[in-house]
């Protein structure tokens, strides 16, 4: 062989992903339960603990640190664990000898008696072990494997799932098998599964019985979402109508812009803590529904006369409930968005407004810079008469000394002259005061 350039870091484990949680071959009778608890981030480390528990009752060998997935075998008891995002599950398979009288009966025998389902595999696990599993129970679920050459009858449906149920049911797997279920919690706390084989192979007949327990775990993780939506349901339609008013006060323009934009900000802050509750939520109840119908094609369902099918039944009564959560969650979506919206035609408004104000604020300093100056030029005026009456005042006395001197003057005339002299001289001064300064405020 032709040596390889060195592997990428992940090729083994993608390699593997394919192959990852392959179901557990079975062959009819047997007795199977299915059992999925919501694990919380903290409680991780306990349910590996819990786990190498149960392989020191069960006396097997402790599972790899970095599994998601283990089975656990022993001689007449299957254990499956599997370790998801939010959820592990715990799958049970246990060997169910034909009951007595399997050749009467269509060959299902006391295996359709009202007691079928009350030696649950569950009930080969330690129950102090079982009851103390860390998490919160989505799904408990028993299944009765059976060989049977036929369609159940009324009579068996009525034992199996009791004589008011609504029993769902359909030929399976290219019609070598038929399946049989209620979606209800009966009184042991489980839903109950019948899955009558045809002829159908181990691997063939686990990979079905998967895609059952699989159909019920995650219909009901994704109804999981339904509380809250019918929780947001009200808020979303209260915020809606304040919306509405708020949009109605800005189309009115009554001078509110400033109240108004506090008000949508307070929405949008609302709106934004009603989606970062619920988005994974509703994000997961489109991942699991979608999981549902994935693993209802799976089946490859058949109609039988005089029952519905599970993808009719889901159609009716699941799809209805997603239905109200996507609707929910896209209302909240659209409801940020309109509040972006009117946020941003409020803010532009006020913006406007803001600067039509500071056009009328820079309007008004115009007119107070040019009556200043006015005023300055004025009092550059009357400061320049000022200073000659002073100056005039000064060479007055000059001249009165000379005069007492004995030099020969006209006082009266002197000043006379000099007076025109002298208010040319100041103006020309302060003039040229004024032009060093604004020369100076120019250069600054």
């Amino acid at each position: 062989m032709s040596p390889l350039p060195d592997d990428h870091p992940q090729r083994l484990l993608l390699a593997d992903e394919v192959h990852a949680r392959p179901s557990l071959p079975l062959q009819a009778p047997r007795r199977a339960s299915h059992l999925a608890v919501l694990v919380a981030p903290g409680q991780r480390a306990a349910e590996r603990e819990h786990l190498e528990g149960l392989c020191r009752v069960l006396g097997l060998p402790l599972p790899p640190a970095s599994a998601d997935h283990v089975v656990l075998g022993s001689a007449d008891v299957q254990v499956k664990w599997e370790r998801h995002g939010e959820f592990s599950d715990y799958s049970v398979i246990a060997a169910a000898p034909p009951p007595p009288g399997a050749e009467d009966d269509g060959g299902l025998g006391a295996a359709a008696s009202a007691g079928a389902f009350d030696a649950a595999a569950l009930s080969r696990l330690p129950a102090e072990w079982l009851a103390a599993v860390p998490g919160a129970t989505v799904v408990a679920a028993h299944a009765l494997i059976l060989p049977a050459p036929e369609p159940a009858s009324a009579e068996q449906l009525a034992a199996w799932f009791g004589p008011d149920a609504t029993v769902i049911g359909s030929r399976v797997a290219d019609g070598e098998a038929c399946a049989y279920t209620d979606f209800r919690l009966h009184a042991d706390g489980c839903t109950r599964f019948v899955l009558l084989d045809h002829g159908m192979t181990p691997q063939r007949a686990g990979r079905v019985l998967q895609r059952l327990f699989e159909i019920e775990v995650y219909r009901m993780l994704a109804l999981l979402a339904l509380p809250v939506a019918r929780q947001l349901a009200p808020q979303a339609a209260r915020i809606e109508a304040e919306l509405g008013d708020i949009t109605a006060g800005i189309a009115r323009d009554a001078g509110r812009d400033e109240a108004l934009l506090r008000e949508l900000t307070r929405l949008a802050a609302e709106i934004e803590q009603c989606l970062s509750s619920s988005q994974f939520r509703f994000g997961a109840c489109r991942a699991y529904s979608e999981l549902v119908r994935t693993r209802i094609g799976d089946l490859r369902e058949e109609r039988l006369p005089g029952l519905q099918t599970i993808r009719g039944f889901m159609a009716r009564r699941f799809s209805p409930a997603v239905a109200t959560c996507a609707s929910v969650s896209q209302r909240l979506r659209e409801l940020s968005e309109r509040v972006v919206r009117a946020s941003s035609l409020l803010a532009t408004r006020v913006s406007i407004m803001r600067e039509r104000q500071n056009q009328a604020l820079l309007a008004s300093m115009n007119r107070r810079a040019r009556m200043q100056l006015r005023l300055q030029q004025t009092v550059e005026g009357l400061s320049v008469a000022a200073i000659a009456y002073y100056a005039t005042g000064l060479v007055r006395y000059l001249f009165e000394g000379a005069k007492a001197a004995g030099a020969p003057l006209d006082t009266d005339l002197a000043v006379g002259l000099l007076v025109p002299l002298l208010v040319l001289a100041v103006y020309l001064a302060v003039h040229r005061a004024r032009k060093w300064a604004h020369r100076d405020d120019a250069g600054h």
